[in-house]
């Protein structure tokens, strides 16, 4: 079985829930991804580390950094940033508060962001792009330049619409669709 194959599994077995939920966006779904359950695990991190790292190649693209609002994009920033010095090129992580800290240097954005940085945006999962145009427009006001923005699983609910809309090109690693196929 290949990586991307086994992350489906894995995100089958371990993130995917039936009920009737309600998401961030107030919307109804009688389906739940919980990507962490499988970003936070450790085959599953791993797997996200070198499929997130081979996507941003196959796009082009050479970001300095990767990462996105706290807390689902954290693991996957840091499992690509752990698979890119594995394969001898480094991109480095950080992680985007919702809002600033009141303390210390009172940063926004933590890690290893710099102004001027090329980046890729990374979320779990993509419903209405929201949280991923929040980091995006977080990133900006500090200096960034977003390359593009990548998921591990799109909803395809319309959040792939809203961030191409601003430009970004967004990358997914696992549509729902697939998910859903029994």
């Amino acid at each position: 079985m290949n990586d991307r194959d086994r992350l489906v599994e894995l995100l089958r077995e371990r993130s995917l829930e039936f009920g009737d939920f309600v998401l961030a966006s107030g919307a109804r779904s009688d389906f739940y991804i919980d990507v962490r359950r499988t970003t936070m695990h450790a085959e599953g991190q791993a797997l996200v580390g070198r499929l997130g790292l081979a996507a941003i190649r196959a796009a082009g693209l050479a970001p300095q950094s990767v990462g996105g609002l706290t807390m689902g994009a954290d693991p996957v920033s840091y499992a690509i940033a752990h698979a890119s010095w594995l394969a001898g090129d480094p991109v480095n992580a950080f992680s985007v508060r919702k809002q600033a800290k009141g303390h210390g240097k009172g940063r926004r954005i933590e890690g290893t962001f710099e102004a001027g940085q090329k980046v890729v945006v990374i979320e779990d999962t993509i419903t209405s792009g929201g949280s991923a145009l929040e980091a995006c427009a977080a990133v900006r006001e500090e200096g960034g330049v977003v390359l593009s923005v990548l998921a591990v699983v799109d909803r395809e609910s319309g959040g792939r619409e809203a961030i191409e809309a601003t430009g970004v090109p967004l990358i997914t690693l696992v549509g729902i669709r697939e998910l859903l196929k029994r």
